[in-house]
């Protein structure tokens, strides 16, 4: 098992988002975990290119302070919301033999979703540890509905497990 932090940049990592000191505080908990118990964390970030706010270069494209890569974790750079097409990083998790990750980060509605959907085509296990996710409202939904339609209803036990926070940790310590 791997665990996947997506697009958790200093731009929009922050406290607009839905239900943020709860995700933070777990994010941070999940990261301390796997450190711990020596599952490799792996961070992706999103480059909008050069007329987008989250630009490759710029301090907001950089992973948020408080989930700071280590030295020796990878990070792969993506140009579209999935993860895996044409970054590397299915080829990694490939060649290391890894058939689950437990993915957390931004934005539910955007990235998440298409890593969520993509990981299952890909035939990975995905675990969605509770409260580990999040967006923004939207013209359509708030952020608080869109979390729940895709944690409670679009993904789990469809593309994914979503599983409590607690849980999570405990899979990270086997």
């Amino acid at each position: 098992m791997i665990l996947l932090i997506l697009d958790a940049q200093k731009l929009i990592t922050n406290d607009k988002l839905y239900n943020f000191p709860v995700f933070e505080s777990r994010v941070r908990q999940l990261i301390s975990c796997a450190r711990e118990n020596g599952t490799e964390v792996i961070f992706v970030r999103h480059d909008d290119g050069e007329n987008g706010p989250l630009k490759k270069g710029t301090e907001g494209f950089e992973i948020y302070n408080g989930f700071r890569p280590l030295e020796n974790e990878r990070i792969f750079d993506k140009t579209v919301n999935s993860p895996f097409r044409d970054t590397g990083l299915l080829e990694y998790l490939r060649e290391k033999g890894e058939d689950t990750i437990m993915l957390a980060g931004l934005q539910t509605d955007y990235c998440m979703d298409a890593a969520v959907k993509a990981g299952f085509e890909h035939r990975f296990r995905m675990v969605i540890p509770e409260g580990t996710n999040s967006t923004f409202d939207n013209g359509f939904m708030s952020a608080a509905d869109t979390c729940r339609y895709y944690n409670d209803f679009m993904w789990n036990r469809r593309y994914a497990e979503c599983i409590p926070f607690d849980k999570a940790l405990a899979l990270l310590k086997e």
